[in-house]
């Protein structure tokens, strides 16, 4: 998966509109293999983007949690000290 894709359920603070954009906008890219598309793939790219975010934003609001939301921060404190652990 994409690095830039960060896990968004059961987080406090929960995420936001903007993060589940993020993570559509970061999916769709990883797809079409470009940051940008051209002109004639704009279109398609931003509806992609868009059906992923409404997608994304009623999984989340369908879920359920089952155990305490994790605290975001140390969360991806967690992860950036993974990520130093991993580099070589």
């Amino acid at each position: 998966m994409c690095r830039s894709i960060k896990p968004l359920f059961n987080f406090a603070p929960p995420a936001t509109q903007e993060d589940v954009r993020a993570a559509a906008l970061q999916f769709v890219r990883k797809i079409a293999g470009t940051r940008k598309p051209s002109q004639k793939n704009t279109e398609a790219f931003e509806r992609a983007v868009e059906e992923i975010f409404q997608s994304s934003q009623r999984l989340l609001e369908g879920m359920v949690a089952t155990t305490p939301p994790k605290d975001r921060a140390r969360f991806e404190a967690l992860q950036r000290a993974r990520v130093k652990r991993a580099a070589p």
